[in-house]
């Protein structure tokens, strides 16, 4: 919304990827991609009913070296290491309003770089230790906000209105950066986030026992601690006066006045958690406790589809 009307946006993706293999476990894998945006205003009044639709069409390239030599000894219990490393362009070509093509001052484009590493250690037997190291930035014209917070598939997602976002950095996109539990999303935003996860992944029933276990829901249930670290933020680093985190912007009367803040931008969180598959699913619950600002928060309970991280 812009404050006077509301949008549903409608989009349609085509996509060809081609991927060289260099070994069993290393490959580079490019993929030339098309966007197409259909916004569609709400007819929420006269006014709004009577703007036709919005028409948006981007293009990009993006380039990932993939390595993978995990192994599986069972549901979510990985043994190896497996990476990614990526770089995305995307250009904002056409765009049609009024059936007209617009024609834009500034460009509109978005550059995406970041890396996902992950390695799984067993401790004994099926019982794995997991971890993972994750950070992306993005830059440009127009380039993609993380809201860091939650889990990935969270079945009743919470969203902090409470952190403070720069729209000053013409935001094209938004995207979430999982796992950080212990919170709801957007407890840190901003185009660069950096994330570590661990757990300890125990498999109950499929650990003792010496017997093949036909019930998927007892081969599968898993009791895991785990631990999360990271932040997102605007600016250089964290710790940059550019970070949103750091100004509270307060709206009184006919003032308006923005207060600088001192905060910690690294948040953290811990907890306990089971899994199982029900029905073909791979659900998860957690419970977390967060800390921010060197204070441990009130627990924030999760129950999630997802496998991994």
């Amino acid at each position: 919304s812009d404050g006077y009307s509301l949008w549903r946006v409608n989009t349609h993706e085509l996509f060809y990827s081609l991927k060289w293999p260099f070994s069993e476990a290393l490959s580079l894998k490019g993929t030339l991609q098309y966007r197409n945006e259909m916004y569609v205003f709400m007819a929420t009044d006269q006014i709004n009913l009577k703007i036709p639709n919005g028409y948006s069409n981007w293009g990009g390239l993006k380039m990932e070296l993939i390595f993978d030599n995990t192994r599986s000894l069972g549901t979510n219990l990985l043994l190896g290491t497996r990476y990614k490393v990526f770089a995305e362009y995307n250009q904002l070509f056409a765009a049609v309003q009024d059936n007209k093509v617009l024609h834009f001052k500034q460009k509109y484009n978005l550059f995406v770089i970041g890396a996902d590493f992950r390695h799984y250690t067993k401790i004994h037997r099926t019982f794995i230790w997991a971890n993972r190291l994750a950070a992306s930035t993005s830059f440009g014209a127009s380039p993609l906000i993380y809201y860091m917070g939650g889990v990935d598939n969270w079945l009743l997602p919470v969203f902090n209105t409470n952190t403070p976002i720069d729209y000053n950095q013409n935001y094209a996109y938004q995207t979430l950066a999982t796992n950080m539990r212990g919170f709801n999303q957007n407890i840190r935003n901003g185009n660069s986030f950096v994330v570590i996860n661990t757990e300890l992944r125990f498999p109950v029933f499929q650990y003792f026992s010496r017997t093949p276990i036909s019930s998927g829901f007892l081969r599968s249930f898993q009791l895991v601690g785990f631990g999360d670290i990271g932040t997102a933020w605007t600016g250089l680093n964290p710790y940059s006066r550019q970070n949103a985190l750091y100004t509270n912007y307060i709206d009184s009367g006919p003032m308006h006045i923005s207060v600088e803040v001192q905060k910690e931008p690294i948040v953290a969180g811990f907890g306990l958690g089971a899994r199982t598959t029900v029905f073909g699913y791979f659900v998860r619950g957690d419970v977390s406790w967060g800390v921010d600002d060197y204070q441990v928060t009130r627990p924030v309970y999760y129950l999630s589809l997802s496998l991994d991280f």
